[in-house]
């Protein structure tokens, strides 16, 4: 991640956003709020892409990357086994490859170990910084802080995730291990197949996603940000600014602020800005009702799915299906996160369920990139993987203030 120094602002500031998902949000909400004249551009609704569909988890305990040491022995299972965590249709293989061997290079155990210093720091505060930000824009009540619990068979399976719980310690996170009458403690619903818990005492949840990112959008607008629903198309050097070529025409901005999500390279690519960025392309189940039957974030840790309670009922996601943006959904593994959870928790009978693909945008190294790019003007926040929603309020800070300077009102953070 590449964290942005701090130039002197210029007598314009007239930015344009792109990208309406939680990072753009955040960003637009952040720069409007310290004066700059904004406009958040995206081809879609605010918050209609990734952030729709996402766990809604603020996970500060997430310091261990994707690739870690030994992810080479799961190679031939995401090749051949659609109901791997961690799949690649053969097929899509030879495009993935340059991403791949990035992917594997980077669980060496020093790129680790720095990547998760990188995280950490990120993370840092992330809970109390969406608290503030929702108290803010009017909706205290959709951050859930009640910890975050992980799942496993029995001790062998945990012990198989011992290196991302070193890492989490060498951090100072704190965690609590649970015997099977401590799991029921918490999350009495929860079946037989489980008898170890984790339980991260920090992280939150947010409890419909979409919600947050339109109040946030709409705490922008009242302060006089401007949102369009437009597709920018290109992005050209025009003097010391920049032009927009979007599908109603062509508009100058001083600065620029690239935050599409998977995208971001189709903008940047013809810029000669190559990132290896990849989609993660993620899939959600949703059942109606079902109050009660989570209490807060739970993750299967050995199928690696994520339970989360949400206004209007339960979400199950998780999974990585590395497939590209064009390849249509293969919604058989929507499917078998419902069909995991049928089987694991009590009280779904009846309960109906609806399907849902999107794509996380993520970097081989899992670390995303914040601030600068080499072009004068041109600001990158891009590559946030699952932590684009943890990590969509400290980005902002972290990009308003290499913008435009130090806050020059209170800040959100406490």
């Amino acid at each position: 991640m590449r964290i942005a120094a701090t130039p002197s602002p210029g007598p314009e500031q007239r930015i344009a956003v792109i990208g309406a998902g939680i990072v753009g949000a955040c960003i637009a909400h952040a720069l409007r709020r310290r004066g700059a004249d904004v406009v958040l551009i995206d081809r879609d609704e605010p918050g209609r892409g990734c952030s729709f569909g996402n766990l809604g988890a603020i996970s500060m305990s997430s310091v261990a990357p994707l690739a870690m040491p030994g992810i080479l022995a799961s190679l031939p299972s995401m090749l051949r086994d659609p109901e791997s965590p961690l799949f690649l249709p053969l097929g899509y293989l030879p495009r993935a490859l340059p991403w791949l061997l990035r992917f594997l290079a980077s669980a060496r155990a020093a790129k680790v170990a720095e990547a998760s210093r990188t995280l950490a720091r990120l993370h840092a505060g992330a809970v109390a910084a969406h608290q503030a930000l929702a108290r803010e824009v009017g909706v205290p009540e959709l951050i859930l802080q009640r910890g975050q619990l992980h799942l496993y068979p029995d001790s062998r399976a945990h012990a198989q995730d011992e290196a991302a719980w070193r890492l989490r310690a060498s951090h100072g996170l704190p965690f609590t291990l649970l015997d099977r009458p401590g799991i029921l403690e918490l999350e009495p619903h929860v079946g037989k197949r489980y008898t170890v818990g984790v339980f991260l005492p920090d992280d939150g949840t947010i409890l419909n996603p979409l919600r947050y990112v339109q109040a946030i959008v709409r705490a922008f607008a009242a302060r006089g940000g401007e949102v369009r629903r437009d597709e920018v198309r290109a992005l050209k050097r025009d003097g010391q600014g920049w032009e927009l070529v979007c599908g109603r025409g062509s508009e100058r901005f001083s600065r620029v602020v690239v935050a599409a999500g998977g995208w971001s390279t189709r903008l940047l690519d013809p810029l000669g800005i190559r990132l290896p960025l990849e989609s993660q392309r993620g899939y959600h189940a949703q059942f109606s009702g079902c109050a009660g039957l989570v209490s807060r974030s739970v993750v299967l840790a050995d199928r690696k799915i994520f339970l989360a309670p949400m206004e209007d009922g339960l979400r199950v996601g998780g999974t990585v299906e590395i497939a590209g943006l064009d390849r249509p959904p293969d919604m058989r593994r929507a499917r078998l996160l419902e069909r995991i959870v049928r089987e694991t928790f009590d009280g779904l009978a009846n309960a109906t369920a609806t399907h849902w693909m999107g794509h996380r945008p993520c970097m081989p190294d899992s670390l995303p990139v914040i601030g600068p790019a080499t072009e004068p003007g041109l600001w990158l926040a891009v590559g946030h993987g699952h932590l684009g929603m943890t990590d969509s309020v400290n980005t902002a800070r972290r990009i308003a203030d290499g913008m435009l300077g130090p806050d020059v009102e209170p800040s959100l953070l406490p």
